[in-house]
């Protein structure tokens, strides 16, 4: 994994411990799981632009029977 072993992984938890504090690792690592969550989300949805051919904007048939 990047090349860091268990040494490495441990020192950056410690430097994080002091610099954030106990309390908050929960809360970061949360917005973390959500951040991610999001990105895994958007990446497999469908784009939200529909280019189907041959279909005009505003031909999607609603509204037709107030229209004169």
């Amino acid at each position: 994994m990047f090349g860091l072993g268990a040494t490495e992984l441990l020192i950056i938890l410690v430097i994080v411990v002091i610099l954030f504090g106990a309390s908050r690792l929960p809360e970061i690592g949360r917005g973390i799981g959500e951040a991610i969550r999001n990105f895994k989300k958007s990446t497999s949805e469908p784009s939200e632009i529909d280019v189907t051919p041959g279909k005009k904007p505003g031909e999607s048939g609603e509204g037709k029977e107030n229209q004169p």
